[in-house]
C-alpha cells in the first residue's frame, strides 16, 4: 500500500531530475504540448507502491511489471501522465476530460500507431513542402558567397506611424539582438541604417561599422510609449481598433553548413534585397490562394485572450504572417489527403504542436539564441519584437539532428521519439554522476502492441466529457490517480484554441470531440472571472466528481491525486470533495511536481512540491501521521523534509508552506469526517472547512517549530531518510482504523 510502501526520498530524486529534462525521461509527452505535466516517475512509484507487495519500490522500479487485470481511472486526464503509466504497467485504464485539446493529445499518446508508416508519411510531408517553399527560408552566406544556407530566424519589429508626420516608426525596447552568452560578441542593430554590429562592450557598443551612428542599447518603445525621431511626436500603442501593429523583417539568424566547421559562434545578417523578395514572393502567392484549413475563427473575450484584444488582434489568422499561413494551409492540404487513417491523424497533431512556433508571438531568446514559442509563459504575451523560425526545420545531412528550432523537422524527430519509447520503455538511472538507460523488457504503451509478432489488445477507454457524469459501474475500480485542477491556474482552454480551431479543420469530421466551437466549457474547473467561474463553482464540480470516483471504487481501494497552491484557502475545496466523497485522507506525501527554472514560475517564489494525497473510504491512518497541535504538525512536516533532502530536493520556504498545507487538510478531513454534512449549502461546507482550519492554528504558528533541515550532514540525513525501515510504523497497535 502507498501508505508504507512509497518511498519519498527515492521518487523524489527521481521526479526532480525528470522536471528538468521531462523529454528524457518520458519522451511520450513529446507529442503536442500540454501544461503542467506531473512527473511520470511519480505515478509509476504510486502504482507500484499501492499493487506491488514484498518488493522494495527502489528495486521494483527497474523491472518489468504486469498488472493485468487492474483497472485504473483518470478523471482528469489533462495530459495523460497516470493514464500513461497505468497503462504501460498493463492495467485496463478509463480516462475522462472535459478538454477535447486534451483528450485528442491522450488519444494520439496511447494509440497503437504503424511507426514506419508514419515516418515515410512524415519524411513525404517534408520533402513536398520542401519542393514548394523551401526557397523562402534560403538565403545568401555573407562569408562565403553560397545562396543556400538555411535561414533558422526571421527577426521582427513592430511598427507604426506617427500620428504626425506619418512617418514609420519601429518600436525597439532595446537594438540588442543577441548577447555574448552563447555568441563571441554582443549584436546590436544600428537604428540609423539598420545593419548589424558586433561589439564587446554590451553598455557602450561604440559605432556602427557600416554608417559610424553611436550604437545604443536602449531603443525608442517604453512602456505604450513610443517618440519619433522625425518630428519629436509621442505616439502609444498599442491601438486596438486599428488592428494589430505592422511587422518588419530586420535580422536574421541563419546556418551555413559550408562554412560552419570554420565559423566561431552564430550567422547573423540584414535582410537582403532577396530575403525582401521571398517575403514578397510568400505575400501574394498566399493572396492567390483560397484557404480550405487556414480557420476564419475570431478570438472570444476571456481572461487570457482579452490581452490580444488590447493589441488589435480579433481573429486566430491574424497572428501569422502570409509565409506561416501559406506553409501551414500547403501542410494541411497535403496531410488531408493522407490514407491512413491513424497516420493522418498524427500529422494534423504535428501540424497543431507546430503551430506554437510557427506564429507572430514567439520571441527570440537574445542569450540562448533560439525560439521562444506562444506559451513558454503559459499566456499569450505579446512583444515588440517576434521570431519566425523556419518552417521545415535544418537537418544536418546523414544526420537525425536538427539545427535551430520550432520546423517540421523538430516536430517529426521528438514525435518519432515519442512514439518509439511507446514501444520500448526505459528508464533514468543515476550510478554516481552518470545515467544510466534501464530498458524496462515486456513493458509497453497502447492499445495494441507496435512491434511484430505480438497480438496483445489492453482496454483504452478515453473520453471527451465530464467524468463527473461518467457511466462507471459501482464498485468497479482498483483505483483512481489523478492530477486535478488548482483553482486559479493557466487557462487550458484559451491557450488551447490557438490550437483546437486548426487541428477542428483537419480531424473535426471525424471526431465528434471536434464539434464545438471552442474548447471552453462552463463546467471546466479554473477559475476564470470573464464566465463567471468563482470559487464555489470549483469545489462543487470538484466535489461532484470526486463523489462520482467513490462510488466506482472498490471498497478501500484508492483514490490518489496531486495537488498545491500558495495559498490555504485554495485547499478548502479538495477537503470539502473528499468528505462530500465519504473518504478519509490516509495519507499526504510531498514530491516535486514542478521544474524550478519553468519561465512561468522562476522566481515568483511558488512552490515546486505538490502534496500527493491518499484517499480511502476504509482503511488504517498511521497514529504518527495525527497531530493535536501546531507543533506536531511541525514535527511530521520536519520529517517529510529530511526525506525530501535525502532525495536531494532543497526545499523552499513556498515548498515548506505547501507542505505545511497538505497535513493540515488530511487532520481537516479526519476530524470533521464524523457527522460531515454534504448536503449543506457549498459555502456552508467551505467554511466548515476554514473554520477548523483557523481553530487549529495559523501556518506562522506551525513555521516558528520547524528547524531548519541545511545543518544537516549528507550521512546524517542518508542514514534517517533511505536506510530507516518503515515497517518500524507498520505495526497494529500504530495504526488506527477508518
Amino acid at each position: 500500500m502507498i501508505e508504507k510502501d512509497f518511498d519519498i526520498a527515492f521518487i523524489a530524486d527521481l521526479a526532480l531530475r525528470e522536471k528538468q529534462v521531462q523529454q528524457n525521461y518520458r519522451p511520450v509527452i513529446a507529442v503536442h504540448k500540454w501544461f503542467a505535466r506531473r512527473p511520470g516517475t511519480l505515478f509509476r512509484g504510486l502504482l507500484l507502491s499501492e499493487f506491488l507487495s514484498n518488493t522494495p519500490l527502489r528495486e521494483a522500479f527497474y523491472q518489468s511489471i504486469n498488472f493485468s487485470g487492474l483497472h485504473v481511472a483518470d478523471p482528469f486526464m489533462g495530459g495523460g501522465t497516470p493514464m500513461l503509466e497505468a497503462n504501460r504497467t498493463g492495467c485496463d485504464v478509463t480516462g475522462f476530460d472535459i478538454n477535447p485539446m486534451a483528450y485528442w493529445v491522450v488519444k494520439q499518446e496511447i494509440e497503437h500507431l504503424d511507426l514506419a508508416a508514419y515516418t515515410e508519411a512524415a519524411a513525404d510531408l517534408r520533402a513536398s513542402l520542401e519542393a514548394k517553399i523551401g526557397h523562402l527560408y534560403r538565403t545568401k552566406c555573407m562569408i562565403c558567397g553560397s545562396e543556400k544556407a538555411d535561414v533558422k530566424y526571421f527577426l521582427w519589429i513592430k511598427h507604426l506611424n506617427c500620428k504626425t508626420c506619418g512617418k514609420q516608426i519601429d518600436l525597439f525596447q532595446k537594438y540588442l539582438i543577441a548577447t555574448d552568452a552563447r555568441h563571441p560578441e554582443n549584436v546590436f542593430v544600428c537604428p540609423v541604417c539598420g545593419d548589424l554590429t558586433e561589439s564587446e562592450d554590451r553598455k557602450n557598443p561604440g559605432p556602427c561599422r557600416h554608417c559610424q551612428a553611436d550604437l545604443r542599447y536602449e531603443g525608442p518603445a517604453k512602456r505604450g510609449h513610443c517618440k519619433c525621431d522625425h518630428c519629436g511626436t509621442d505616439n502609444r500603442f498599442p491601438a486596438p481598433e486599428t488592428g494589430p501593429l505592422g511587422h518588419r523583417v530586420f535580422a536574421m539568424e541563419y546556418y551555413c553548413r559550408a562554412c560552419k566547421p570554420s565559423h566561431t559562434g552564430r550567422f547573423f545578417k540584414k535582410p537582403d534585397a532577396k530575403d525582401i523578395e521571398n517575403i514578397k514572393d510568400a505575400e501574394n502567392r498566399w493572396k492567390a490562394i483560397t484557404p480550405q484549413f487556414v480557420p476564419d475563427d475570431s478570438i472570444p473575450s476571456g481572461d487570457e485572450t482579452n490581452r490580444l484584444h488590447r493589441w488589435g488582434y480579433r481573429y486566430y489568422r491574424e497572428m501569422f504572417n502570409p509565409r506561416q499561413l501559406l506553409g501551414l494551409e500547403l501542410s494541411s492540404q497535403l496531410i488531408a489527403r493522407m490514407p491512413n487513417e491513424r497516420v493522418r491523424n498524427a500529422l494534423a497533431t504535428n501540424l497543431s504542436d507546430l503551430l506554437r512556433y510557427q506564429n507572430m508571438l514567439c520571441r527570440y531568446d537574445t542569450k540562448v539564441l533560439k525560439s521562444l514559442d506562444i506559451f513558454s509563459v503559459h499566456g499569450f504575451p505579446v512583444g515588440l519584437m517576434q521570431c519566425e523560425s523556419n518552417f521545415l526545420g535544418i537537418v544536418e545531412p546523414g544526420r537525425t539532428l536538427c539545427v535551430g528550432s520550432g520546423g517540421w523537422a523538430n516536430i517529426i524527430e521528438k514525435f518519432k521519439k515519442a512514439k518509439a519509447y511507446c514501444d520500448h520503455p526505459f528508464e533514468v538511472q543515476v550510478v554516481g554522476r552518470k545515467k544510466k538507460i534501464i530498458p524496462i523488457e515486456k513493458e509497453w504503451i497502447g492499445d495494441r502492441f507496435n512491434g511484430t509478432g505480438c497480438d496483445d489488445i489492453r482496454r483504452v477507454d478515453i473520453s471527451c466529457r465530464d467524468a463527473a457524469a461518467a457511466d462507471l459501474p459501482d464498485n468497479s475500480l482498483d483505483a483512481v490517480f489523478t492530477d486535478p485542477p488548482y483553482f486559479g491556474n493557466v487557462q487550458y482552454a484559451e491557450l488551447m484554441d490557438f490550437c483546437y480551431v486548426w487541428l477542428k479543420k483537419l480531424v473535426g469530421q471525424t471526431s465528434s470531440a471536434f464539434s464545438a466551437p471552442s474548447t471552453r466549457n462552463a463546467e471546466e474547473l479554473t477559475g476564470n472571472v470573464d464566465m463567471g467561474r468563482d470559487f464555489t463553482h470549483f469545489t462543487h464540480g470538484l466535489s461532484t466528481v470526486f463523489q462520482r470516483m467513490a462510488k466506482a471504487l472498490k471498497n478501500g481501494s484508492p483514490l490518489v491525486f496531486t495537488y498545491h497552491h500558495n495559498k490555504l484557502e485554495a485547499y478548502y475545496p479538495v477537503a470539502v470533495g473528499i468528505l462530500d466523497a465519504g473518504l478519509v485522507c490516509s495519507a499526504s506525501l510531498p514530491c516535486p511536481g514542478e521544474m524550478g527554472g519553468s519561465i512561468h514560475i522562476n522566481g515568483t517564489g511558488s512552490s515546486i512540491i505538490d502534496t500527493v494525497f491518499v484517499c480511502r473510504s476504509t482503511g488504517t491512518m498511521q497514529r504518527k501521521w495525527l497531530a493535536d497541535s501546531p507543533r506536531e504538525v511541525a514535527q511530521i512536516v520536519q520529517a517529510d523534509l529530511i526525506y525530501l533532502k535525502a532525495g536531494h530536493v532543497k526545499p523552499t520556504p513556498g515548498d515548506i508552506r505547501c507542505i505545511i498545507f497538505g497535513h493540515l487538510v488530511r487532520l481537516a478531513i479526519w476530524s470533521l469526517r464524523s457527522g460531515w454534512e454534504k448536503d449543506k449549502p457549498v459555502a456552508s461546507r467551505i467554511a466548515k472547512v476554514g473554520a477548523w482550519l483557523l481553530h487549529f492554528g495559523r501556518l506562522v504558528e506551525i513555521e516558528q517549530f520547524i528547524e531548519t533541515v541545511c545543518d544537516t550532514t549528507k550521512d546524517e540525513v542518508s542514514l534517517f531518510a533511505v536506510n530507516e525501515r518503515i515497517e518500524k510504523y507498520g505495526t497494529d497497535h500504530d495504526e488506527i482504523p477508518f
